[in-house]
Formats: structure tokens, C-alpha cells, sequence
């Protein structure tokens, strides 16, 4: 059964943030900070688990095990990347009933051609609206749980611009979608326009890909979004960490970096704490 806080929150209507998790480290310290929801992010799984690119080149089966193992570890709701829906309409069925029965609280589906890339590289590919209606009505009936979200991405900007954008998401909204995702909009402005054109909730990328300074949680509510992911953050920031500490080990041979995390800590986070009391418990067996 699909968790409801995703749904809850819409409902709500404040804006929230749901940072994006690479691996099962990151999904405990989110756990650790108290973030509700979670965003099993596409490009960082696939990088993290098999250092492959987000290029479609991971499969169905392989994303689905990398989400039912996130939903098992995180306390959060997690909303899932499920890119293309890995094929036609038969694999979108597929996919939304396999990503519903893995836990997730939501999948998030895109009108990019199949085999797609990465939301934020050039020379993306998409398919005719009329295609993605069908893959969205297909979603939408293959749902069993009221509580799971399904969430329409157009990748139309480079291509279409902000008129095939709207006029896409507005047809994506009448087929049953719940959240709408303009991705790559260039700016606050068009932004603005999404959320108050649109009549579904709206949400945002911020990916930290250009390297410019991410906006603030109450401009983003300014604007008028229900909520933004945050893909790459975590993912960046522990990069960077790491660069940092093996430089040290490599150039000066020492293993003391600052800010390093308690390593008691973490195997409490990881579960070493009812491993021990499962032992004290069967001690004499």
C-alpha cells in the first residue's frame, strides 16, 4: 500500500522539498535529518549502482530492485524516477504496477523517446502528446491504490518551447495525471506562468547541475510550486567530500579530514544496533 504523506502534503498545499537519494547511506541520513519523502532519483541509482550513465541504459528490473530495496530502507514515502515507463504502453502497465507493489508512493513518468537521457543534456528526443495521453491514461488505469501519485514530465522545452510545454502538461493534466513536471524551464518567470496556467499541482528540478545558486524554499513557494526535488544534492556534496578526503590521503598521507561522521553513529543508523540485541536475545541457542 502506497504511503500518504505525498498526497497529505499536496493537500496541504505549503511548499516542501524531497531531496534526492543516490544509495541506501544517503537514504538513512535523510531518514536521520526528517525528511518525509524521499526522491529515488533515476541518474544518481543508476550511477551509484552500476556507474552507468542516465541514458536508459539501466532496465525495468533493475531499477524496480534498486527501489524496492530504497522503500525497505527509508522511512520515508519515496517518489520514483520511472523514466519512460521502459517502452510502450504495455511496459508503462507493467512498470506502474511493479513500482506500485515495490512500495513507492509515486512514479514519475516522461515524454521523452525510449531509450530517454537525462533530463538536463542536450539533443533530447520526445514522443507526440498524443502518445504520452495514451501512456498516462495507461498509468492511471493500471493504479490499485488511490494513495499512489503519478506524476507527468515533459522534457518539450528544448524543442517545443514554453507554448508546446503548456500545451502539453494542460493535456497531460486531462488525462489523469496528479502532478505536473515542465522540466528545464529556462526561468522564475515561466515558471510563474506554469503554476498559474496549469490546473494541477506543479513542481520543479533543482538539480544543481549549472552551477549556479539554488533559489530559496520560500522563493520557490513565491512562484507558486507545490514542491521541488533536489536529485543531485546529497549525491554532489558527498562527491565532493570524498575528493577531498582521499586528496589528503594521497598527497599528505593523513586520514583525519574535518566534519567526518561518527562512524558509531552511522552503524547505529545502518542497523548494527538490533543485530545486537537480536544476538543478546539468542545468545544461548
Amino acid at each position: 500500500m502506497a504511503n500518504p504523506i505525498f498526497r497529505e502534503k499536496l493537500r496541504a498545499g505549503k511548499f516542501f522539498a524531497v531531496p534526492g537519494v543516490q544509495d541506501m547511506i544517503a537514504a538513512v541520513i535523510a531518514d536521520k535529518v526528517g525528511f518525509d519523502l524521499v526522491y529515488g532519483t533515476g541518474y544518481w541509482l543508476t550511477a551509484s549502482a552500476w556507474g552507468l550513465p542516465d541514458a536508459g541504459i539501466a532496465t525495468y528490473t533493475e531499477m524496480k530492485n534498486r527501489m524496492e530495496t530504497l522503500v525497505r530502507t527509508s522511512k520515508a514515502g519515496v517518489i520514483a524516477d520511472g523514466d519512460t515507463g521502459y517502452g510502450g504502453l504495455l511496459n508503462v502497465h507493467h512498470t506502474v504496477k511493479g513500482y506500485e507493489e515495490a512500495g513507492v508512493t509515486a512514479i514519475q513518468l516522461e515524454d521523452q523517446e525510449f531509450p530517454k537521457k537525462c533530463g538536463h543534456t542536450p539533443h533530447k528526443r520526445i514522443i507526440a502528446a498524443e502518445d504520452m495521453v495514451e501512456k498516462i491514461k495507461v498509468a492511471v488505469d493500471a493504479r490499485q491504490d488511490e494513495n499512489f501519485v503519478i506524476i507527468a514530465r515533459t522534457d518539450a522545452y528544448q524543442s517545443e518551447g514554453m507554448d508546446g510545454v503548456m500545451r502539453r502538461m494542460e493535456a497531460y493534466a486531462s488525462a489523469g495525471a496528479d502532478v505536473l513536471f515542465p522540466e528545464a524551464l529556462a526561468n522564475n518567470d515561466e515558471i510563474r506562468i506554469a503554476c498559474r496556467d496549469l490546473p494541477l499541482p506543479v513542481m520543479a528540478n533543482m538539480s544543481n547541475s549549472s552551477g549556479e545558486p539554488m533559489p530559496s524554499a520560500e522563493t520557490l513557494a513565491e512562484l507558486g510550486l507545490a514542491y521541488a526535488i533536489y536529485p543531485s544534492l546529497m549525491a554532489l556534496a558527498a562527491c565532493s567530500a570524498m575528493e577531498n578526503a582521499l586528496r589528503g590521503l594521497k598527497e599528505q598521507g593523513t586520514a583525519n579530514p574535518d566534519g567526518l561522521f561518527s562512524f558509531k553513529e552511522f552503524s547505529s543508523l545502518i542497523g548494527f544496533d538490533e543485530v545486537t540485541a537480536f544476538e543478546k536475545k539468542w545468545a544461548q541457542i
